[in-house]
C-alpha cells in the first residue's frame, strides 16, 4: 500500500520536503534557542535587592519575609540554591542561563531573573 503511495511522488516533491524540513531546522535553531544572560536581578519583597554580573562564581544571601533565601551563582549560571518556603519549587527549578528565565519563591517574596542583551517576550508567544 505504501510503496504504491511512493510511486506518485516525484523528484521536485522530494526536493519540497527537503528543503522546508531544512527551513524548519534552521527556524528552530535561530528563534527557539534564547539568548545566554549576562546579569541577574534579585527581588526582595516586590523591590530590587541586587543585581549582580554572572561571571564571578558567588553565593548570595537575599532576606524574605519567612527567612534567608541563598542564591548560587555557578559556571555563568544562577540557582536558588535553598528557600524556607514549604514546598520548594524555586529550589526543583534548578539552574539558570538563558536570559529571561525566572525562579519565583512566592511565600518568601523573592525571585531570580537572568537579563541579556536582548529580553526573551514569552507574553508574545500566547
Amino acid at each position: 500500500m505504501y510503496a504504491n503511495a511512493l510511486q506518485h511522488i516525484k523528484p521536485g516533491d522530494w526536493l519540497t520536503l527537503l528543503l522546508g524540513s531544512l527551513f524548519v531546522v534552521m527556524l528552530t535553531l535561530t528563534l527557539w534557542s534564547g539568548d545566554l544572560a549576562d546579569k541577574a536581578i534579585i527581588r526582595s519583597g516586590g523591590k530590587i535587592f541586587r543585581e549582580v554580573p554572572l561571571s564571578p562564581d558567588q553565593q548570595i544571601k537575599v532576606p524574605g519575609p519567612l527567612g534567608i533565601s541563598v542564591i548560587s551563582i555557578q559556571q555563568r549560571k544562577a540557582r536558588i540554591a535553598s528557600d524556607p518556603s514549604p514546598r520548594q519549587y524555586c529550589v526543583r527549578q534548578g539552574w539558570l542561563q538563558q536570559a529571561g528565565e525566572i525562579a519565583l519563591c512566592l511565600p518568601n517574596q523573592v525571585s531570580l531573573e537572568l537579563i541579556g542583551h536582548k529580553k526573551k517576550y514569552d507574553s508574545l508567544n500566547y
